[in-house]
């Protein structure tokens, strides 16, 4: 609902952990955790095709000059404060390269955005006291792969790039899991 619940719940979270923790957050999730990944018990900060903010930046700041010729995500106008993606273009913009079922599946099964996230800003970016990991998906429609790559150069991230969309979680789990295993084997 936004950035400041959504670190709450994240913090809660990372304080129930016994042991070290490897923060990952995807798109939006990005920067969630680059506001909730100070912790002690964070021990790296990986980002899989997700916003990577500076401090006083927000998805809004960080989304309102995009670079020429990329895509327009199909943001509907919002509805009682909550944002969704247009189920007709989901699959394009979003999922391109998951199977057509599981793709609708995702547009239907979307969580509601809030529209307070969106101008969340961060005020201590993880990714500048901790190792910091990035996969761009160079197929993304959603977060266009120069931006993601700019994020990534700016928080000197470890960065794998490979073919994908933005679902790329879902399209090729194995890239998003060797990645956060290398952040994992990094911080022991």
């Amino acid at each position: 609902t936004s950035l400041a619940d959504d670190v709450a719940v994240t913090k809660r979270a990372i304080d129930q952990m016994d042991g070290p923790v490897v923060l990952v957050g995807h798109s939006y999730g990005g920067v969630v955790v680059s506001e909730a990944g100070t912790s002690d018990k964070v021990k790296s900060v990986v980002y899989i095709a997700a916003f990577a903010p500076d401090k006083g930046e927000s998805v809004s700041s960080l989304i309102a000059n995009p670079p020429e010729g990329a895509s327009v995500p199909p943001i509907l106008p919002p509805v009682d404060g909550f944002l969704f993606l247009d189920k007709a273009k989901f699959a394009a913009s979003f999922a391109a390269d998951v199977d057509p079922e599981t793709a609708a599946f995702m547009a239907d099964s979307q969580v509601p955005w809030g529209v307070e996230a969106l101008g969340g800003a961060v005020t201590t970016p993880a990714w500048k006291v901790k190792p910091s990991f990035y996969l761009v998906a160079a197929d993304d429609h959603m977060i266009p792969p120069p931006a993601q790559r700019l994020m990534a150069k700016r928080a000197g991230a470890t960065v794998t790039e490979v073919p994908g969309s933005h679902a790329i979680y879902v399209s090729n789990p194995k890239a998003v899991a060797d990645l956060i295993e290398q952040a994992a084997a990094a911080t022991k």
